[in-house]
């Protein structure tokens, strides 16, 4: 069944699913109604010559300029070409998809003033595998992702340039192989398709999803290296945190512990210290706090998602024009910064817990660097050195980009949020935390098989999935090739989907 856009209730999850799986979609009925009173009510505003910003003035400081009849049949064209000045590589289609998604639930409340054509291009667009291709720098998340929306918007004059079917090609080609008919701009079109921030809030959105999988599966390495490391079980009892009263704290502390159900930790039969190093006992509160984070940013980003983010906005209701700054990105990607250092402090915590089970001093009895042969062999020893590296470069990726506003347009757009810099970073941040976790599983499976105990459910299920992958380092080899792997089938979540199989969800 397609999902229907209708102004309200796309989650992140339905997103996903229109981006990453192409489902289905389709327009609400009460959509096109609301879109076509809007419409109506501008084309008389246009016939009665009142003066709209982008519709028959220029934009920006150029607002201020009124454009004649003809002009205004020519200006959504121009707009739409030098608005499309971004540069470089182009975004992955599933982010691209994601934007015009986003973009028809706004056309959806009936208040941008577009064709119902241009609306329904994208829906076909989407739903027939014509993917824009698009650069993905060139925003600064004010005014909306102007240069990225552009390109997309390339598409509904037969030009720029598309994925279809495995093929890139000129837009025209596209839409014609695809059988979608190309509906052109008038008055209006063009800047109600570009003027919102859709392609920094559907890659935030997308990595929300990948987030939230993401601190699972830290949670479960966190249970596979507290086994290795003998801990002490106590700091993860539901009541110490419910205590305290954080959500998140709460959720990670069941989760680890669903994951060791069944081991002999629990019993009492394994000797433990009274109490264990900060980064082991602290691993709720941190993973929680990162968990509290991220439903805050979800909150925002669902907002985003499902309001009218638009200028200037068109009320039919009270035959009204308001001109404001709803495609401000601020919302988004001030608590999507917030996120993004979230998950480099969790991954800070996992070095943390990688040292202790390398650091013979910290191990409780594991060989040094997990290695039987210290000294002819150097073990994981390395290993230690590349996770440090990437968490170095998490570190400078966690600067906020939300502070880093530039004036731009002679000073008429001199406050912008940088939120699709957020959204790029926050991308750079999430590949390589893939690493950094990929590295602390592969030491803690390494750790698991000296040791000779009875593991948990989802522990041991964890370790036998990792070892589908990677096998026991018994004597040295290069481990590029074990790193990239682990790196991936976290990325895959093969790990996740395996333990919560066992142990049920995590969530």
């Amino acid at each position: 069944m397609a999902i229907v856009l209708n102004g309200e209730g796309l989650t992140i999850e339905k997103l996903v699913a229109i981006a990453r799986s192409n489902e289905k979609i389709e327009l609400s009925q009460d959509a096109i109604t609301r879109i076509n009173t809007c419409r109506t009510m501008l084309e008389q505003k246009i016939e009665a010559r009142e003066i709209m910003y982008g519709v028959n003035t220029g934009i920006g400081e150029f607002s201020e300029i009124v454009l004649d009849d003809e002009q205004i049949k020519q200006f959504q064209k121009y707009l739409i070409y030098n608005h499309s000045a971004g540069i470089g590589d182009p975004a992955p289609i599933e982010y691209v998809r994601g934007a015009m998604a986003a973009r028809i639930n706004v056309h959806a409340h009936g208040n941008s003033g577009c064709r119902k054509e241009i609306t329904q291009t994208y829906v076909d667009m989407l739903n027939k595998g014509v993917t824009p291709v698009v650069c993905q720098k060139g925003s600064v998340g004010a005014c909306g992702d102007l240069a990225p929306m552009s390109q997309i918007a390339l598409l509904l004059m037969g030009e720029g340039e598309a994925y279809f079917e495995g093929e890139r090609l000129p837009g025209s080609v596209a839409m014609e192989k695809a059988a979608i008919p190309v509906p052109g701009l008038q008055a209006r079109d063009g800047l109600a398709s570009i003027n919102g921030s859709n392609l920094l809030t559907a890659m935030s959105a997308l990595h929300i999803y990948d987030f939230n999988r993401f601190l699972k599966q830290a949670e479960i390495a966190a249970s596979m290296t507290l086994e290795s490391l003998l801990a002490n079980m106590k700091p993860y009892d539901i009541r110490l945190h419910q205590l305290r009263g954080f959500e998140g704290a709460c959720r990670s502390a069941n989760a680890i512990k669903k994951c060791i159900e069944g081991s002999d930790l629990l019993t009492g039969k394994m000797k433990t210290k009274v109490q264990d190093a900060y980064s082991m006992r602290s691993t709720p509160q941190v993973i929680g706090a990162a968990h509290d984070l991220l439903q805050y940013a979800r909150k925002q980003v669902e907002i985003e998602l499902n309001g009218v983010g638009d200028n200037p906005i068109f009320i039919p209701e009270d035959n009204l024009t308001l001109t404001g700054a709803n495609f401000q990105g601020s919302p988004v990607s001030l608590p999507m910064d917030m996120v993004g250092a979230a998950i480099t402090m969790v991954c800070v915590l996992s070095e943390r817990r990688l040292n202790r089970m390398l650091n013979p001093a910290l191990s409780v009895g594991l060989p040094a660097f997990l290695t039987k042969g210290a000294g002819m062999y150097s073990g994981m020893m390395l290993s230690q050195y590349t996770a440090d590296s990437l968490i170095v470069e998490q570190r400078i990726l966690s600067n906020p980009a939300s502070i880093q506003s530039i004036p731009a347009a002679a000073d008429q757009e001199d406050f912008v949020s940088m939120g699709m810099n957020t959204a790029i970073k926050n991308g750079q941040i999430l590949d390589n935390a893939y690493g950094i976790l990929g590295i602390e599983f592969m030491a803690a499976a390494q750790a698991l098989d000296f040791r000779n105990f009875t593991n948990g459910v989802g522990v041991t299920t964890g370790r036998q999935t990792i070892r589908k992958h990677v096998e026991f380092l018994d004597i040295d080899r290069p481990l590029y090739s074990d790193h990239t792997k682990m790196k991936e089938l976290v990325k895959s979540c093969e790990i996740l989907e395996s333990v919560e199989k066992e142990v049920g969800s995590l969530e």
